[in-house]
């Protein structure tokens, strides 16, 4: 039988799949997706038709036997939009997040790097999609997360090179976790600087976790450790409708190559 809920709120994806989509729903709107993340899930938007059919054939019979659930009205399409939460979880704690000794070195000899808090977020969001292939951050999603961010829920960090903007990362602000949806660098190292801009900053709110979403060895890289999806999601649960305001000054990024930050 088909599992079909209205909303994400009580949503338990402890015994999901660790590998494969927790559900499936086509509302991309930002309260659907603010719901969904804060139950510990994100979404992943078919890129065409070909990916959507996939989505179709390959889960439906996990659907109609009601292990992936439908979220949202019945009249919407539900397999453009695929919704994970894996198991692992790759996370980045703030306190262990750290730039690599030669990157450090960069910073402190030569690179007039300046970083900035939601100085350029649709920027930051845009270019972060640019040609990549899958395209998952579709028009409407992009929309969503821009109206996530007036509504202070979705922030960025900017590294700039003489007033150009050459790295970021974005995501959302969910008490102590903050969820990385992507970063993107036209400079070596200017991605990782982002995060590790973003982990400071997000420590001094109060935060305790950066959620990487996806493994990665950059993610590795920076300090990223896995943890189990229960324990992400007991974290998330702690505080997740709580969140205290990120230090917004721009500053030098030479201030994140002192020795505690550089591994």
């Amino acid at each position: 039988m088909v599992s079909r809920r209205p909303g994400w709120e009580g949503l338990d994806v402890l015994d999901a799949a660790p590998d494969g989509p927790v559900a499936f729903s086509a509302d991309l709107s930002p309260a659907s997706l603010l719901a969904a993340y804060r139950v510990g899930v994100y979404p992943f938007p078919a890129s065409d038709e070909y990916t959507r059919t996939l989505n179709e054939v390959v889960f439906a019979d996990q659907v109609e036997e009601g292990r992936i659930p439908l979220v949202g009205e019945e009249a919407a399409d539900p397999y453009a939009v695929s919704w994970w939460s894996p198991d692992p979880r790759p996370v980045l704690p703030v306190t262990a997040t750290h730039l690599s000794r030669s990157l450090a070195r960069q910073l402190r000899n030569r690179l007039p790097w300046s970083t900035s808090l939601d100085r350029q977020f649709e920027g930051v969001v845009r270019a972060c999609r640019g040609d990549r292939i899958p395209l998952w951050l579709t028009d409407e999603l992009i929309a969503s997360l821009v109206r996530l961010h007036e509504l202070g829920h979705a922030h960025s960090v900017e590294v700039w090179e003489d007033g150009e903007l050459i790295g970021g990362v974005f995501g959302l602000q969910l008490g102590s976790v903050f969820s990385m949806d992507s970063m993107f660098f036209h400079r070596p190292g200017a991605s990782k600087v982002a995060v590790t801009d973003l982990a400071e900053r997000f420590a001094q709110a109060g935060g305790v976790l950066l959620d990487a979403q996806r493994d990665s060895p950059h993610v590795q890289s920076l300090g990223g450790v896995l943890v189990s999806r229960e324990q992400y999601i007991r974290q998330l649960r702690g505080t997740a409708s709580e969140s205290v305001p990120m230090p917004a000054a721009t500053l030098p990024a030479s201030r994140l190559a002192q020795p505690a930050a550089s591994g």
